[in-house]
């Protein structure tokens, strides 16, 4: 693990920087400033000295965990406290690390599937974890012991994408594979079956998934470029989103729950309004662009801020970097550097500013 530093600044100038803290209370940013004072050759009659308010309680503006995987990371993730945060790997394990410093990494779950893990969710109170990998298994693990939870055979073929929800005081888990169905899991009942099964007959790889607010309707996007919107009560389709021209990698519901995010493989983010009674039949809202897909056709994940109620939405890309829009403008506010390759996971903290 390292801590990676802002660049030197340029000939004849010396930049400073001191985080002070004023409270104990590493959570809350607002009691953190940063000073900033630059001086020069012909620059001491004009030098300058300011604060800038810090927005973060993070040691660091980029901070790079690193040395835990020995293959790339496909999904990583706050825990809903924010407190720690974890990354999977197509390497079969899962790194558990602390948010705020010294940021170590606490813990390692090895081998925990036989081929690689392509996504994961935590439970909602952040005891568990869940994984879902290539050899089409969704295995539940105790973040508190180590000890395997559940193991189901979940997809034939690999499970791409998996999302949790509390529906009826239950909480259930989400899948979607390559064999073109997604189901709905129940931890709390004996046998290895689903609860349901979402399946319309096209034989389509399932590669995202997604809970709507109230946890009765699934969204369930995949190689045909659309994504149906599925009753838990009925097994029926209520309706089908497009817009997409090519394969969705990811689905994201706002936590206003009136806004669902896709991203694929055409390197579009397209925000739809999921609300009961839209205007729009097409229910587009928004339709953002300026994070590249690439060439290696990855499952490319997008997530909402969540401390703004959603005000901004950040995605990956195959030009090595983390985009960031304001929702409301549809402006891109960031380009986020420092990966060497294809970004594919993104999520941001559930009370804060900071980006992983």
């Amino acid at each position: 693990m390292s801590v990676r530093k802002s660049p030197p600044p340029g000939p004849g100038t010396a930049l400073t920087k001191r985080a002070r803290v004023e409270d104990d209370d590493e959570m809350d940013g607002r009691n953190m400033t940063m000073t900033v004072a630059s001086s020069g050759e012909g620059q001491r009659k004009n030098a300058l000295v300011r604060n800038v308010k810090r927005t973060s309680g993070l040691e660091a503006p980029i901070v790079s965990l690193s040395g835990a995987h020995g293959g790339e990371i496909t999904a990583c993730k706050f825990d809903p406290s924010g407190k720690t945060l974890a990354a999977c790997s197509v390497d079969r394990s899962i790194s558990l690390w602390r948010t705020y410093p010294p940021h170590d990494n606490y813990g390692i779950l090895p081998n925990v599937h036989k081929m690689a893990i392509l996504d994961m969710a935590y439970s909602l109170d952040s005891e568990v974890i869940y994984s879902g990998g290539a050899d089409g298994m969704l295995i539940a693990t105790d973040l508190r012991t180590g000890d395997r939870l559940l193991r189901y055979p979940a997809h034939y073929g690999p499970l791409n994408s998996l999302s949790v929800t509390i529906s009826g005081g239950r909480e259930l888990i989400l899948t979607g594979g390559d064999d073109g169905i997604a189901r709905v899991w129940d931890p709390s009942l004996e046998g290895k079956d689903p609860v349901a099964e979402f399946d319309d007959g096209r034989d389509c790889p399932v590669t995202a998934v997604e809970w709507s607010g109230d946890g009765n309707q699934s969204f369930v996007g995949g190689v045909d470029n659309e994504i149906k919107v599925w009753d838990l009560r009925t097994n029926k389709v209520l309706y089908t989103l497009r817009g997409h021209t090519d394969t969705i990698t990811s689905l994201s519901l706002s936590p206003n729950t009136h806004y669902l995010a896709s991203y694929a493989l055409d390197s579009t983010l397209i925000i739809y309004d999921v609300r009961p009674f839209s205007a729009d039949p097409m229910r587009v809202y928004r339709s953002l662009t300026g994070a590249p897909a690439g060439f290696e056709s990855a499952l490319i994940r997008c997530a909402w801020s969540k401390h703004d109620n959603g005000a901004r939405i950040a995605a990956g890309g195959g030009d090595r970097s983390v985009t960031v829009w304001d929702v409301e403008t549809g402006r891109i506010l960031y380009k986020l550097p420092g990966h060497r390759g294809t970004v594919t996971a993104v999520d941001l903290h559930p009370r804060s500013v900071n980006i992983l």
